[in-house]
């Protein structure tokens, strides 16, 4: 930690105080000189003995000190700050949203019934695995729309993924990082620690710049899950037409926006895998996200509270006027 470098302060619109503060202080410095101004009329060594006080920084003290009162007391309220502490709300709120690719590739059938129907399936093993938590479905194509917020019902996802299909989508395109973007928009929005699970057969070249610039603006981990079988599976003559799985491109495209790379399976093992991944990504996303500066004003009451005993003593402003 780097005091200086992290110092700052969360309320710093407050320092506005400062002015009607010296304001009223330098007004009542000079109002007190005034009461003085007899010194003119008064020979200098039979005025000493007319006036109560010991001399002129004797009695400018007691302002001088609320000065500094209210100095520290303006910056303490303004909220100084230099470290982070973990949310206590961290844990509650990290959530998870499911950015699933809805285009006609996804209705192909080199995976039974079709990649999609199987995508609903993982999803529904997935949520079963994460009882509880906070999860929302993003579904794009050439653009991304938001199909349901973040909900603790795995039924209602299961029920609107199901409904899904590229004839529902008002466009057609192959844009993921439109998903990934309004994914990370609505992490934001809800101001909750979380990571992103983005279900595709396919991650077209053209979109890898974005994605790396994705990478670089949002601090928030991804899942990428393909879902798309290897060549040299036999595809039914009826299927609509889909690339087989390029385990390579997909690898590229994992590694510029961050994310690691899961192949779907027949059996439990990718969920198990996936579920593992995305439970630590939740540990480091609460520990990244999941936290807040530290208001650090409260140091400043001690000095306050020593400053402010010097005001209890008695006869303290009669004895300087």
């Amino acid at each position: 930690m780097h005091f200086f470098h992290d110092l700052h302060f969360l309320r710093p619109w407050l320092f506005v105080l400062l002015v009607p503060a010296a304001g009223l202080i330098g007004y009542a410095l000079r109002n007190r000189e005034s009461r003085y101004g007899m010194q003119t009329l008064i020979a200098g060594h039979l005025l000493d003995h007319l006036l109560i006080g010991r001399g002129q920084q004797h009695r400018r003290f007691p302002l001088y000190l609320l000065a500094a009162f209210w100095a520290i007391g303006i910056v303490a309220v303004s909220g100084p700050t230099w470290k982070k502490e973990p949310s206590p709300f961290a844990q509650d709120t990290a959530g998870l949203v499911i950015v699933l690719k809805v285009t006609p590739s996804m209705m192909a059938r080199d995976i039974q019934p079709s990649r999609l129907t199987r995508a609903t399936q993982k999803i529904h093993d997935l949520l079963k695995r994460r009882p509880g938590a906070k999860t929302a479905l993003i579904a794009y194509s050439a653009s991304s729309h938001l199909v349901m917020p973040f909900t603790v019902d795995p039924g209602i996802i299961d029920m609107f993924s199901q409904a899904l299909s590229p004839d529902v989508m008002p466009d057609s395109g192959d844009k993921p990082v439109a998903g990934l973007e309004q994914a990370a928009a609505l992490l934001e929005r809800a101001e909750m620690a979380g990571s992103i699970l983005l279900i595709a057969d396919s991650l077209p070249g053209s979109q890898i710049a974005v994605l790396e610039r994705f990478r670089r603006e949002k601090e928030i981990p991804v899942h990428l899950y393909a879902m798309a079988a290897p060549k040299g599976v036999r595809v039914p003559l009826d299927s609509p037409p889909a690339p087989a799985l390029n385990p390579g491109a997909l690898k590229k495209a994992a590694s510029v926006v961050g994310a690691d790379l899961t192949v779907v399976t027949a059996d439990d093992g990718d969920i198990r895998k996936l579920a593992e991944r995305i439970k630590s990504s939740m540990s480091t996303a609460r520990e990244n996200q999941g936290q807040r500066w530290q208001d650090m004003g409260y140091w400043a009451l001690p000095v306050l509270l020593a400053i402010a005993l010097f005001f209890f003593r008695r006869g303290w402003m009669v004895a300087y006027e």
